[in-house]
């Protein structure tokens, strides 16, 4: 799977693997201060690309990654830096964040999902992974990648 087609592509995941496939290979390329905006409805395949993601961060396929709806955030140490998950669906607007330790968090590397809840806290530098699910294709994705210049992502 190449993720160099241009700053703005479109991948057709074909499964679940292949939605793993993509949280590895994205998982390579974060250093402290990246920021991922996941968006796509419930069950796109974002808490799949994100636990493959981190359980690739953390050297660790077994890794327990729990979602974040009840608490906003979860926090993990990885060898790539402290990676800080957090789902935004519950929560009632921007102003939120801060209680939350927003600005302190964007030193780390961040994972949002439900970004829309950030309005005009979205890190402008932010890669976006958009998941949509292909109707009448049993397991099969869109992914579409916004944000990073190509050569970001092929490295």
């Amino acid at each position: 799977m190449s993720l160099t087609t241009s700053s703005s592509s479109m991948l057709v995941l074909t499964d679940q693997e292949a939605t793993e496939a993509l949280g590895r290979q994205i998982a390579d390329t974060l250093h402290p201060g990246d920021v991922i905006l996941l968006e796509g409805s419930l069950g796109a395949g974002k808490s799949t690309l994100v636990r493959a993601l981190l359980r690739h961060m953390a050297g660790d396929p077994a890794m327990e990654v729990p979602s974040p709806t009840y608490t906003l955030v979860q926090g993990y140490d990885t060898p790539r830096g402290a990676v800080a998950h957090l789902d935004l669906w519950r929560l009632d607007g921007p102003d939120a964040l801060h209680e939350l330790g927003w600005d302190a968090l964007l030193k780390d590397i961040v994972i949002v999902e439900w970004p829309d809840r950030l309005e005009d806290l979205r890190p402008p530098q932010a890669l976006t992974i958009r998941l949509e699910t292909v109707p009448d294709n049993d397991g099969a994705r869109h992914a579409h990648l916004s944000g990073w210049p190509a050569d970001r992502l092929s490295r």
